[in-house]
């Protein structure tokens, strides 16, 4: 029972953050920028995918030319959806980290307010912007690293009878849950002076509240241009799970 709060907690964050942005409509269009940008890559590399996922099939497959044309159309088709599919999950594990390196300097400036609407901002250290952007550009690409490397297992286990359509989803769900979380919670940790092995350790520790927040988003995600309406309300909440939650007592300063 103590666990489903916790998971409901984390989950009530983005709720949280959802207030926030509604309630501040101006740092909601702020945030939208870089994740439309992002949006509109996905969406063309993804047009390319579709519109030549056959011919792609068809080179990957070699062996089947000398195949009856009925079972190479077959094995062409299969693969070219199943090409299509592994780039639409590849595009919504990809996305918060893709927007946020995008919009690292957006994103910081909305957290921040998000901190300073909470009372004051967390004293840290102050790490020059040129240290700052390629230092959070590696942290994003090596969280991107972890994410992948456990999302293509289970993107094959789920052709696995049974297992692929009840074990694979929700093993899905919480590792995409939690490394969208250690992915959003990393300005707002940064702030604060933690590095990446810090951070995870933390993360760890509140295990239940983080897929709680995680999965909900990973659920949103799911749904076409959701994922860009609720990025700048994701940046707010994961803030306020930082700040409450994670790391509820540091101390503070007024920034000018």
């Amino acid at each position: 029972m103590g666990h489903f709060r916790s998971f409901a907690k984390g989950a009530g964050f983005f709720l949280q953050g959802l207030r926030w942005v509604a309630r501040n409509p101006r740092w909601w269009l702020f945030g939208l920028v870089p994740a439309l940008i992002a949006f509109a890559l996905y969406a063309v590399a993804l047009y390319f995918l579709g519109s030549n996922a056959r011919d792609i099939a068809e080179w990957m497959t070699p062996f089947a030319a000398g195949w009856g044309e009925a079972a190479r159309t077959a094995l062409y088709t299969l693969l070219g959806v199943a090409l299509f599919g592994a780039g639409v999950v590849l595009a919504v594990v990809t996305f918060t980290a893709v927007t946020l390196i995008l919009g690292g300097p957006f994103y910081e400036k909305l957290s921040e307010k998000v901190e300073e609407s909470h009372g004051e901002l967390p004293e840290g250290p102050d790490v020059p912007l040129w240290k700052s952007i390629p230092r959070s550009i590696g942290d994003s690409l090596v969280i991107l690293g972890y994410t992948l490397l456990f999302t293509i297992p289970l993107f094959f286990l789920g052709f696995v009878p049974v297992v692929g359509q009840t074990v694979a989803p929700v093993l899905g769900a919480l590792v995409s849950g939690f490394f969208l979380t250690a992915e959003l919670t990393t300005l707002a940790m940064e702030r604060r002076g933690m590095r990446r092995g810090t951070r995870f350790a933390l993360l760890k520790s509140d295990k239940a509240a983080v897929f709680g927040f995680g999965v909900l988003l990973f659920l949103i995600f799911l749904i076409p241009l959701a994922a860009v309406v609720a990025m700048p309300a994701a940046v707010a909440g994961a803030t306020v799970m930082v700040r409450t939650r994670l790391v509820p007592a540091e101390p503070l300063h007024r920034r000018d």
